[in-house]
C-alpha cells in the first residue's frame, strides 16, 4: 500500500468505525471509569459496591445483618438477610430480574422511589459492575421460601437461573472472585480496610450488625505475613448511638473540652440530618461528611450549612453572654472550628454530586436544613450546659487571639516565597525544567544524605531540599508556631505554593505550586520513619489537597547490599525475604560466602548508589501517599502524633509483630 492509499484509508470514518460496547464489555474495556481504578483501591471497591446494596436494604428498613468473608482463595462472600434480589422474570428484557440486575448497567430497584427512598448507588452499575469484573460470581437468593442460584463468568451468564432448594429465611449471598486480568497489581484483600469501612457504615447506620471474617490461611494485614494464623479472624461491628460513638471513636485520642459529645438526628424539609461533635484542647478542624454513607470529602452544602449554623448560633451567644469584651476584634469563622471533631451524615432521595467520582454535594435545600438543625441543636445545649458552653467560647476566643499572631507569621513566609520574588531557601537545590508535571522535590532527612542526593540527582528535572533534624510535630502546635518553623517555611516557599486562607488554613493554593512530585527521603530505621511521619502529618493537616491529588511520595531506599566475594554479583534488598533470596542465589544459600551490607541511613551510601537504588525513575522503588478514608486517617494521625500515650502504646504493642525495630 502507497503513503497515498494509507492516508485516504485513514479518513474512511464512516458508520462502520463506529463501535458498539454490547452489555458489560464497556465496564471490561474501561474499567477505571466505573470502579476508580484497577490497583488495590479499585479491587476493595468491589467488595463496597456489593455491600452498598445490603446497606441501601437496611436503610430500607427490611436488613439489619451483613456479613463479609474473605475466602481462602481471596474470593469475597457478602451475605444478608434483606428481601433477596427479585428472581421473577422481567416483562421487558424476558428474563430472569436477577439476571437483568447482574448483568445490565443502570439496571436496579434505586430509581424507583417505591423500593428505595434513598441510596448510595446512584447509578445502577454497582453489582453488575462487580460481575463484569469478576472471573467467576455465584448469585444465592433465598426469597419466598426457595433457593435461587445463578452463576457468572466475566459478567456472562453460565445458566439460567434454578431453584437449588428451600429455606425459611430470606436474604442475599453474593460470591465474587476478582479477575486478575483486570487486576493484575494484586487480587489480593487487606483485611484492614475492610474493616476501616464497615466500621464506618456500622458507626453511619446505627442499629445494624456488620460482620467481617477473613478464612485466609497465610492471611497478611498491611503488607505483612501473621505468624498465628490458624483460624478465622473474626471482627464484628455495631453501634447502638451512631455518630455519637463515631466522634468518640475519632477523639479518643485527645482532651476533651465538653463532657459529651454534642448531637442531633432530626428530619428538616424532608431532609434526615444527623450530627455529633466534640470539642477538643487540638488545634486543628476534623469534619467529615457523608451523604447516602458517601464519604464527601470535598463537602458541599451540607458542611456549608453545618458551618453557618455553627458560627451564627456561637456568635450569638457569645454576644448575649457578654464574652465579646474579652476581644479587641471580630471572630472570623474559623475561629468557631479549631479544635473541632464532627461527623455530618444526610439522607438524600435525589442527592447531586458535583462530578463523578462523588465527593462534593451540590443540593441547595440541604444547605438550610443543615443550618437550621445545627442552629437548634447548638442553641439547646449551650443553654443547659453553661460549663461546656464556656469552655468552647474560651476556646474560641484563643482561636482568634492565635489567628491573630499566625497572620503575621503567614504574611512572612509570603514575603519569602517565590512569588513575591524574594528567592527560594539557600539550601534548595533547585532543578532547570520549570515544567511542574515533570519536575520532582526530594526532601532529604539531613544535610550529609543532602548532598549526596545533590550529587547523585539528574539536575534537569530533579530538586533536592535538605531537612535538618526533625521537623515541627504540628499536630500539636499553634499554627503561628508552625508558621514561624524556619523549616516548614522552607518547604512552603520551595513549592511555591500560597499559604491557606485565614478561614481555611488548609486551602493552599497550588495553582503555583513548581513540582508534581514530592518525595520523602529518610534512613531506613526508627528515626527515619519518625520525620516521615512528621512530614506526612505536615501535609495531611496543612496541604490535604496535595495527597489528595497524588504529589507526595515516600522514596525506598533499600535495607541490604548482597554481594559475592569475588565482587562479580551484587543485589540490592529491600525486604528481608529478598535478602534471603539473594543470599541463596549469589552465595548457593552459604552466608559464609557473600558479603552483606546492612544500611542503616542514606549517607551509607555514595551517589552513585543513591542515584542507582532510589532515585533514578528506572530503577528506584516510590510508594505514593493516598487517603482512602479520611475519617480514619484522621484519627491515626491524631494517636501517632497527639498526646495521649495510652492509645499509641496499644497501638505499638498490637502492631509490635511487623515493626522493624533496629538495635
Amino acid at each position: 500500500m502507497t503513503e497515498k492509499e494509507m492516508l485516504d484509508a485513514g479518513k474512511q470514518y464512516s458508520a462502520d468505525s463506529i463501535q458498539v460496547l454490547e452489555g458489560l464489555e464497556a465496564v471490561r474495556k474501561r474499567p477505571s471509569m466505573y470502579i476508580g481504578d484497577v490497583g488495590p483501591r479499585g479491587l476493595h471497591h468491589l467488595v463496597y459496591e456489593v455491600v452498598d446494596n445490603s446497606i441501601d436494604e437496611a436503610l430500607a428498613g427490611y436488613c439489619n445483618r451483613i456479613e463479609v468473608t474473605i475466602l481462602p482463595d481471596n474470593s469475597i462472600c457478602v451475605k444478608d438477610n434483606g428481601r433477596g434480589i427479585p428472581t421473577g422474570m422481567h416483562e421487558k428484557e424476558g428474563r430472569s430480574a436477577l439476571e437483568v440486575v447482574l448483568t445490565v448497567l443502570h439496571a436496579g430497584g434505586k430509581f424507583s422511589k417505591d423500593s428505595y427512598k434513598v441510596s448510595g448507588g446512584l447509578h445502577g452499575v454497582g453489582v453488575s459492575c462487580v460481575n463484569a469484573l469478576s472471573v467467576h460470581l455465584k448469585a444465592e437468593i433465598h426469597r419466598e421460601g426457595r433457593i435461587f442460584i445463578q452463576e457468572y463468568s466475566k459478567g456472562q451468564p453460565l445458566y439460567p437461573v434454578k431453584v437449588a432448594g428451600e429455606c425459611s429465611d430470606t436474604g442475599t449471598i453474593i460470591t465474587f472472585t476478582p479477575d486478575s486480568e483486570i487486576f493484575k497489581s494484586t487480587t489480593v484483600y487487606d483485611r484492614a480496610v475492610l474493616e476501616t469501612r464497615l466500621r464506618e457504615l456500622a458507626y453511619l447506620n446505627k442499629g445494624i450488625h456488620l460482620k467481617l471474617t477473613d478464612m485466609r490461611q497465610d492471611r497478611t494485614e498491611g503488607g505483612m505475613m501473621e505468624e498465628e494464623a490458624a483460624g478465622p479472624y473474626v471482627q464484628e461491628f455495631y453501634s447502638e448511638s451512631g455518630l455519637v460513638e463515631f466522634v468518640q471513636y475519632l477523639d479518643g485520642t485527645r482532651e476533651k473540652l465538653t463532657s459529651k459529645p454534642i448531637s442531633l438526628e432530626v428530619v428538616k424539609s424532608g431532609i434526615p440530618v444527623e450530627i455529633a461533635m466534640q470539642y477538643n484542647t487540638g488545634f486543628s478542624e476534623n469534619i467529615h461528611t457523608y451523604v447516602n454513607n458517601i464519604n464527601t470529602i470535598e463537602g458541599g452544602t451540607h458542611l456549608t450549612g453545618f458551618r453557618r449554623g455553627l458560627t451564627s448560633t456561637l456568635t450569638a451567644y457569645a454576644e448575649k453572654n457578654g464574652y465579646l469584651s474579652k476581644l479587641k476584634f471580630k471572630f472570623d469563622p474559623s475561629d468557631f472550628r479549631e479544635g473541632l471533631t464532627a461527623v455530618i451524615s444526610v439522607k438524600v432521595a435525589e442527592p447531586q454530586f458535583e462530578g463523578q467520582t462523588k465527593t462534593k454535594l451540590g443540593n441547595s435545600e440541604v444547605d438550610a436544613a443543615v443550618s437550621q438543625a445545627t442552629k437548634s441543636a447548638l442553641e439547646a445545649y449551650l443553654e443547659e450546659n453553661p460549663k461546656d458552653a464556656k469552655n468552647i467560647i474560651d476556646k474560641v476566643i484563643l482561636a482568634a487571639t492565635a489567628r491573630h499572631a499566625a497572620r503575621k507569621a503567614r504574611e512572612l513566609v509570603q514575603r519569602k516565597t517565590v512569588m513575591s520574588g524574594a528567592g527560594l531557601p539557600g539550601k534548595l537545590a533547585d532543578c532547570s525544567d520549570r515544567d511542574p508535571a515533570k519536575c520532582e522535590l526530594f526532601l532529604v532527612e539531613g544535610d550529609s544524605a543532602g548532598g549526596t542526593a545533590k550529587t547523585g540527582r539528574d539536575r534537569t528535572f530533579q530538586a533536592i531540599l535538605p531537612l535538618r533534624g526533625k521537623i515541627l510535630n504540628v499536630e500539636k502546635a499553634m499554627e503561628h508556631k508552625v508558621l514561624e518553623s524556619e523549616t516548614i517555611r522552607n518547604i512552603y516557599t520551595a513549592l511555591g505554593v500560597t499559604i491557606g486562607t485565614e478561614d481555611d488554613s488548609k486551602a493552599a493554593n497550588l495553582d503555583k505550586l513548581r513540582y508534581h512530585k514530592v518525595i520523602i527521603m529518610t534512613d531506613a530505621d526508627v528515626d527515619g520513619a519518625h520525620i516521615a511521619t512528621l512530614i506526612l502529618t505536615f501535609f495531611f493537616r496543612y496541604m490535604p489537597d496535595m495527597i489528595n491529588n497524588g504529589y507526595v511520595y515516600i522514596a525506598s531506599p533499600p535495607l541490604y547490599k548482597v554481594k559475592s566475594r569475588n565482587g562479580k554479583e551484587e543485589r540490592y534488598c529491600w525486604t528481608e525475604e529478598e535478602r534471603v533470596a539473594a543470599v541463596s542465589e549469589i552465595g548457593k544459600g552459604n552466608e559464609g560466602s557473600v558479603y552483606v551490607q546492612r544500611y542503616k541511613g542514606l549517607g551509607e551510601m555514595n551517589a552513585e548508589q543513591l542515584k542507582e537504588t532510589t532515585m533514578d525513575p528506572a530503577t528506584r522503588l516510590l510508594r505514593q501517599v493516598t487517603i482512602d478514608n479520611a475519617a480514619e486517617a484522621d484519627r491515626i494521625f491524631s494517636m501517632l502524633m497527639g498526646d495521649d500515650v495510652p492509645p499509641r502504646r496499644e497501638f505499638i504493642e498490637q502492631n509490635a509483630t511487623y515493626a522493624n525495630i533496629d538495635a
